[in-house]
């Protein structure tokens, strides 16, 4: 094994890591485009490329019948894996010659008792005897180089003891390994005895020969494992690691390919290993436990050793055995950031410069592949055209505009750039003060303060890992104040047949602390989870308890809540305001503990309150809890981007509108992410959601002007266009328009005669979804007209509620359609980008649309509107806790059901047997119509309790079984 720690240590971090690991890497200047490499396998790691860079070389364990490592190539450009080694035996430690026809690898394949070693820990695992996961040092490695097209192999070791860690010189005439050769072949002290007993490691030193495995020499010669050489790009030099006599610590070394001029760069005091050379020559990087034992980062050192080194990654769990692509552009590395937690090879890009100005050096380096802000595009064709929609979507989706995030730069960006467009098309500005802009404020979240504090008698609590505010809670002092329980926390009047439930019968709260549980009862039936939903979410009990005169409220989640975090996120509620109680979160343990001073027990408790049956509330004896709540809301400002074509000289009585959402995800740090493992913290660029809307409202606006200019087209109303940001936050940008042009008496309806909306028109397969059609009864001809000269295969659905900006115009009494050609694999992932989009359908999108607008604005009539009664959603005080792992297909029109585009990877879904194109009919002994249905069906759901589904597949009814997982 090249690098001891990765492998000494892997087990211990899966026992420590909390249980979500975050896979984003920092900002630019270091990593970007963070994404993951292989998948297979119960474990993959120590990624080496080939000369060329068009393959990698790796060890893995992923062999039915082998629980040890064997080596794999992978071809990058195809992503074709083939295995070269033996396929029985330890394998590890490999290579690519740079002629890029030959391997090198260590292996024990030649071991008599190879196979035997493999079946006895098998049998072990079986019978659940599988020891803690160490490297062993087997004395049977060799290296071995082998011809990938004969697959014909050559030992160049064979000597007793471990021979391993080799690596190609840059030319491919030397070879660079560790081997503790020595300690089976030479005398030892005494005390070099007793230290190789306990740890073969202790011996190991660098050797370095020729590339057929003549005239080795020995580099390094000092107790302790001195091991992973490599060599720098031009050959001259070699780093290694060499740790502690007693195993403790170890540090970056770098010397001559002779051995000499042997030179310490790191003195941290750590586990510091894995070091290698950026091809520049100029630093390195390598693997660190600085920060904790199981936590290792990675970390970069200038060739020197003459500067501090810079930390580069910060993910908590293992992130190690970092290597540079030849050209320097990109950085492979192992981590354990997976869904599993097991280690695969992921990769990024790398910012050189910014990595040699970190370091203090020089910035000026070979040219690489920068992402600049493009300039926005020469002047568009005034008809509708695909090569227009490219150009509009390529930059509205580049990397320079970070996924166009409410309130940030990518966001001006993107609404200077429709409204640059806007301008020279020639169309006046309807933003706020003459301008095509309309900001508005909003709270982008909640951050926590310098001055947060909680204390119990001599006990200050840890925050973040104790305890944490709540986002809604009172700042300010707290003094020590006693601690009362009440259950659950509930108060709900008796309701259709269900008793009522009171969690503070006979208790007085006033003035005290009030400790409850997050949820509602776990078993409690159906019809009485519906009942209690509704008083159960965070935000309510506080009320209650405010109500009631507590000082404040103290959340635990319980053991039987089966949550994936204790602490409730401070994220949740931040857009809305504060309570006038202090309101924190707490740990079980922390909980356990201040209920064993009243004698109880906390699971114990839980047990007898999730039957359904309240309790009475009781005081924790004389605890006394005080403490300091600093919250701070973190305020940003978005902007609409909107534009009037004018019928005449004055404003119209109403408008038609066209709109799209503009904003995005940026780099997914807001909810609404569906990143799959090791796409977390990419820019999410959003081509179809929603640059394909905008692109397409661009291209309407700009086809309309010119047909009103050359007097082909005459108004009965303005033409309002509009890009809303805001939308993934929860349509703040269109809410607020309608706010500010309604007023009691619903006068928006005078003012706009329909609204069409444009969300994700960009993946056009087999139809368009025209939604909303439910809202008036003008849009059946309508349609059918405006689809004569285009030809789409259209399908219409009469929801009117919808999860996206044309509910903020119905829900006013304006009639709405909208666009939607579906959902998709790329749907709110970094991986919808613009060379997916389908631009001659978009193309032939955006002329229906556009035809749709022009009908309306050529009459005088104005489409009636028709209420719809909005569904029940569920979760309607409390929250959808139950997480299946499903996708909807927002696209399948009035399909009875609901259809799914896909399922989530690893979710219970995917484990159950679900596909993406099931519809889903029945849930739990429900019937599922519609997406109400199964989302009323879903808050019903216990954790961990399994359920039936069942789903219409191929014209056949396929029943599931189903395990719900928790959300938290």
């Amino acid at each position: 094994m090249r690098h001891k720690l990765f492998s000494m240590l892997l087990v211990a971090f899966v026992a420590v890591l909390p249980a979500s690991i975050r896979a984003d890497e920092p900002a630019p200047p270091f990593l970007t485009h963070v994404r993951q490499l292989t998948f297979d396998g119960k474990r993959s790691g120590e990624g080496y490329f080939s000369a060329d860079g068009s393959k990698m070389i790796f060890q893995s364990e992923r062999e039915a019948d082998n629980p040890f490592y064997q080596i794999y190539l992978m071809n990058l450009q195809t992503g074709d894996t083939q295995r070269v080694s033996p396929g029985y035996g330890k394998t590890t430690c490999s290579w690519v010659h740079p002629d890029g026809q030959h391997v090198l690898y260590a292996s024990t394949d030649a071991d008599p008792d190879a196979k035997a070693k493999q079946k006895a820990e098998l049998d072990d695992r079986a019978a659940g005897k599988q020891k803690r996961y160490a490297w062993d040092y087997d004395e049977h490695y060799d290296i071995y180089t082998q011809e990938l097209a004969t697959g014909q192999r050559v030992n160049l070791t064979n000597t007793l003891g471990y021979d391993a860690e080799g690596s190609y010189s840059p030319n491919g005439k030397l070879i660079a390994f560790a081997s503790n050769r020595k300690a089976y072949s030479a005398p030892m002290s005494d005390e070099d005895k007793k230290h190789f007993e306990m740890d073969p490691a202790y011996m190991m030193d660098i050797y370095i020969m020729n590339a057929d495995g003549s005239d080795v020499k020995q580099l390094t010669n000092v107790p302790g494992y001195d091991g992973g050489p490599f060599f720098s790009a031009d050959g001259k030099k070699i780093c290694w690691r060499r740790f502690s006599p007693d195993g403790a610590t170890a540090e970056i070394f770098t010397m001559n390919i002779d051995g000499s001029d042997q030179q310490q760069l790191t003195h941290m005091g750590a586990m510091s290993w894995a070091p290698y050379f950026h091809p520049s020559g100029k630093y390195l990087i390598f693997t660190t436990n600085k920060h904790g034992f199981a936590n290792f980062e990675l970390y970069m050192v200038d060739a020197a050793g003459k500067h501090e080194p810079v930390r580069v990654t910060d993910s908590d769990g293992f992130d190690g055995l970092p290597v540079f692509s030849p050209d320097g552009a990109k950085l492979a590395w192992t981590s354990n950031r997976t869904a599993a937690k097991q280690s695969q090879i992921f990769i990024a890009d790398w910012n050189h410069a910014a990595a040699l100005a970190a370091l203090g050096g020089e910035t000026s380096v070979a040219p690489q592949q920068v992402v600049t802000t493009p300039e926005p595009a020469a002047p568009t064709d005034a008809d509708i055209t695909p090569a227009d929609l490219r150009t509009h979507i390529t930059y509205l989706a580049s990397d320079a505009l970070e996924g166009r995030l409410t309130g940030t730069k990518g966001e001006q960006l993107a609404t200077q750039y429709v409204a640059d467009n806007f301008k020279s098309f020639g169309l006046a500005p309807a933003g706020d003060g003459g301008s095509y802009f309309e900001p508005f404020d909003f709270t982008a979240g909640i951050d926590l303060g310098d001055h947060n504090t909680l204390t119990l008698r001599d006990q200050t609590y840890k925050l973040n890992e104790d305890w944490r505010p709540l986002s809604f809670t009172k700042p300010g002092k707290i003094d020590p104040t006693q601690i009362v329980f009440v259950g659950y926390g509930i108060v709900a009047p008796a309701d259709n047949g269900n008793d009522g439930y009171d969690s503070y019968v006979h208790q007085d709260v006033s003035g005290k602390w009030v400790m409850m549980l997050r949820y509602m009862p776990e078993k409690i039936d159906e019809k009485e989870r519906h009942t209690l939903s509704r008083y159960a979410s965070l935000r309510y009990k506080a009320m209650i308890a405010r109500d009631k005169g507590a000082a404040g409220i103290i959340i635990v989640s319980g053991p039987n809540s089966k949550v994936k975090h204790q602490l409730v996120p401070l994220g949740d509620d931040a857009s809305l305001a504060g309570t006038s109680v202090a309101a924190i979160t707490v740990t079980d343990d922390m909980a356990n503990k201040w209920l064993a001073a009243a004698g109880k027990n906390l699971k114990e408790l839980q047990d007898k309150l999730d039957t359904g049956d309240a309790m009475i509330g009781f005081d924790l004896a004389d605890l006394k809890l005080s403490g300091n709540m600093d919250i701070r809301s973190i305020k940003r400002t978005g902007r609409n981007v909107i534009a009037r074509l004018a019928a005449g000289d004055t404003p119209t009585k109403s408008a038609v509108i066209i709109g799209a959402h503009v904003d995005h995800l940026g780099h997914g740090e807001e909810s609404g992410s569906l990143a799959h493992a090791g796409e977390q913290g990419e820019i999410h660029h959003g081509a179809d959601d929603n640059a394909s809307g905008v692109a397409a409202m661009l291209e309407i606006a700009q086809w309309l002007k010119h047909m009103k200019d050359t007097g082909k087209l005459k108004l009965e109303h303005d033409v309002i266009f509009a890009a809303w940001s805001g939308e993934e936050l929860g349509l703040i940008g269109s809410s607020h328009y309608v706010q500010a042009h309604d007023d009691k008496d619903h006068a928006l309806r005078d003012h706009v005669a329909a609204y069409l909306n444009m969300d994700m028109v960009g993946r056009y397969v087999d139809k368009l979804i025209v939604q909303g059609t439910g809202s008036s009864t003008h849009w059946g001809a309508l349609i059918e007209k405006a689809n004569v000269p285009v030809g789409l295969n259209i399908a219409t659905s009469a929801d009117s509620y919808l999860p996206t900006d044309s509910t903020s115009f119905y829900a006013h009494g304006v009639p709405i359609l909208c666009a939607f050609t579906g959902a998709h694999e790329d749907y709110h992932r970094p991986t919808d980008t613009a060379d997916k989009i389908n631009y001659e359908a978009a193309a032939k999108i955006a002329r229906f649309m556009g035809l749709l607008t022009r009908s309306l604005a050529i009459t005088a009539d104005v489409p009636e509107y028709v209420a719809q009664k909005r569904p029940e959603s569920g979760a309607r005080g409390g929250s959808l806790r139950a997480y299946l792992g499903t996708i909807p297909d927002y696209s399948q029109g009035d399909i009875k059901g609901v259809k799914l585009s896909g399922v989530a990877k690893g979710g219970p879904a995917e484990k159950a047997g679900v596909r993406g194109g099931d519809i889903i009919v029945n849930l739990a002994g429900r019937k599922i119509e519609n997406i109400y249905d199964y989302t009323y069906a879903i808050e019903a759901l216990k954790i961990g309790q399994e359920e039936t589904m069942i789903v219409e597949r191929d014209g056949k009814t396929v029943e599931l079984k189903i395990t719900p997982q928790s959300r938290d």
